[in-house]
């Protein structure tokens, strides 16, 4: 740990550490549940994840009081509200900017952003490809139910070609975002996505993604009861075999309900093939953790907005310096070249520099 970090955490009257400090005594999912009424409509899809979460959460073995929830404008960031941790409802869009600034001076807090796919995609575009970028270190929980639910049922920029919304009456003409591709397009560290209804399958991403240090962008599908019903549901019934396909780090990609259905190069990128059509040393094994950014792209690409395909599990995991690290030791390295005190920065403040601009 840096000393600026321990200055840092002696000016707040805390003791910070680049390890977030661990629970005294086991914790429960009942503890991270809060005296907050849930307000969700009936069958949101977020009732299943923050179910999931809060089952997760008490592995971490993290004191409550060293978890950030922040969250930007949506039905999904009333999430904060829901766990007994610490929580900020902020401003639509700007959830991955407040939580870079925690990030950067509280090296003591586990950050996780929640967003959905309008405020995170359309307003809060910039912030999250730059988030991305930095490689800040921080979870982001996108959920995607393509549609805005908040303010009752316009397209996003996640919607299908073709939506009839309030919004888009005759369909809408957006072409959406691929958000993994976004997501790898921007040079994400760590990039994985999730079905809301598949409870062990987002357990297991979400304990990867916070085992990540970085930013761990995790997409979970999710479904709109009132303004987007159904819309994974083919991802859900008789036949999703078909259609999904699962990522295991290190096992050949198959899938179908008898494996009869695999991933093949195919030039620059990848396709789907017939098992039966193709020889055992032709199908792609997948390795999360190559340097190879172009390998998670093509994956991405594989996902199609129509759902006849949809990649799942961890797309990319891959170690790179943070930005909070590197800010917090490029200052230290500062301090230590150019020590300064109190009378010297006050002399500043009130000195008889000036300059004409």
């Amino acid at each position: 740990m840096t000393q600026m970090a321990e200055r840092i955490g002696m000016d707040l009257g805390l003791t910070a550490s680049s390890e977030v400090p661990r629970a005294e005594i086991a914790l429960k999912p009942k503890d991270f549940t809060s005296d907050q009424e849930v307000r969700w409509c009936p069958g949101c899809g977020d009732y299943v994840i923050l179910a999931t979460v809060r089952s997760f959460l008490p592995e971490l073995g993290i004191k409550r009081e060293n978890m950030m929830f922040a969250s930007g404008i949506g039905c999904s960031s009333r999430f904060p509200y829901y766990l007994n941790t610490y929580g900020l409802h902020s401003i639509h869009g700007r959830a991955p900017a407040i939580a870079t600034g925690l990030a950067v001076t509280r090296p003591d807090l586990s950050v996780w952003v929640v967003t959905g796919d309008g405020d995170a995609l359309s307003i809060g575009g910039n912030h999250l490809i730059h988030a991305l970028r930095r490689n800040v270190n921080m979870t982001i929980l996108l959920f995607n139910n393509r549609i805005y639910g908040l303010t009752k049922g316009q397209y996003s920029p996640a919607s299908e070609i073709g939506k009839v919304t309030k919004s888009s009456p005759h369909g809408s003409v957006d072409h959406p975002f691929n958000t993994l591709s976004l997501a790898l397009g921007a040079e994400a560290t760590f990039a994985a996505r999730a079905l809301d209804s598949d409870r062990q399958g987002l357990t297991d991403v979400l304990r990867a993604a916070a085992a990540h240090r970085g930013t761990a962008f995790v997409e979970i599908l999710q479904d709109c009861p009132i303004f987007n019903d159904g819309s994974f549901d083919v991802l859900r019934k008789d036949g999703a075999e078909q259609r999904l396909i699962p990522l295991t780090d290190g096992d050949p990609i198959v899938f179908g309900s008898d494996g009869e259905y695999c991933v093949v190069r195919a030039g620059f990128g990848l396709r789907v093939a017939m098992t039966a059509d193709v020889a055992d040393q032709d199908i792609v094994v997948h390795d999360a953790h190559t340097d190879d950014p172009e390998y998670a792209y093509a994956l991405s690409r594989l996902s199609d907005h129509d759902l006849t395909h949809t990649v799942t599990g961890v797309f990319r995991g891959v170690v790179r310096d943070t930005y909070d690290d590197e800010v917090r030791r490029v200052n230290e390295l500062a301090r230590e070249q150019h020590p300064v005190d109190d009378r010297s920065l006050q002399r500043l403040l009130t000195g008889h520099d000036t300059w004409t601009v």
